[in-house]
């Protein structure tokens, strides 16, 4: 029966969702250009803000546990496992404070509206996985992007998405280009809950009564602890709270 539900729901949220998208590319385009990052910066939490309320129009809720003193004046790594497409969306609204930038598969650069448009000139870089000769020149940019400004660079060292919640290997290279490029990072574990119950069904319908969680664990100052135990720690901090 919830499952029959969920069809007319959902049907709600993605006219909601794909309504505020389209909605948002002109006014980020018109941010950027008369008010620079600044005035873009603020049409992009709302893109987030809106988009994080779709899920509470059709019964889900999002919470967000950061008891940690986060320097404002370092730039960040923020270290996330990854389960669903919500995931950016919540530490782009949650963290904003941070300023946090993606690291995100080329393809997401063109036909997706406010989100392509944000990841070509918000900050953020596009690499092509399959092609080291670009992906590793990108991110070493976007590194020195990050240290320049003191932002957040986000990875999701699993790669892809879990559909269990389960916590999977992690692809360190992108993790050590970060490091090698921005000696004086802190890292930020992060770990996320439920976002995958959200799409359990597919993309369609999406799931109801869900309580997206967001946890921030304590950081770690680049150059503490040797690079292998780094990698671990991280790694272990993630999932000790994974539910």
């Amino acid at each position: 029966m919830k499952k029959i539900l969920l069809y007319p729901l959902s049907v709600i949220f993605y006219a909601c969702f794909i309504g505020i998208m389209f909605l948002f590319h002109p006014l980020q385009w018109l941010c950027l250009k008369v008010g620079g990052y600044k005035a873009h910066k603020i049409s992009v939490d709302l893109l987030n803000l809106s988009l994080m309320s779709c899920l509470y129009v059709i019964g889900n809720r999002c919470s967000y546990h950061n008891t940690q003193d986060l320097p404002n004046d370092k730039p960040l790594i923020i270290v996330s496992n990854h389960q669903s497409m919500f995931d950016i969306i919540a530490i782009s609204w949650f963290m904003r404070k941070y300023h946090p930038k993606f690291i995100s598969k080329v393809e997401l650069g063109k036909g997706w509206p406010s989100v392509s448009f944000n990841l070509r000139n918000g900050g953020s870089v596009l690499i092509d996985r399959q092609n080291p000769r670009q992906s590793i020149p990108a991110l070493t940019e976007f590194s020195k992007y990050i240290a320049k400004h003191k932002r957040s660079a986000v990875i999701f060292p699993e790669g892809t998405r879990s559909k269990t919640g389960d916590l999977k290997p992690f692809s360190t290279t992108g993790l050590k280009i970060l490091f090698k490029n921005i000696p004086e990072a802190w890292v930020v574990p992060v770990t996320i809950n439920n976002s995958w119950k959200l799409l359990k069904y597919g993309s369609f319908p999406v799931n109801a009564g869900i309580n997206l969680s967001l946890t921030v664990q304590e950081p770690i100052e680049l150059g503490t602890i040797p690079e292998d135990e780094l990698l671990v720690e991280i790694e272990q901090r993630i999932n000790k709270d994974i539910i």
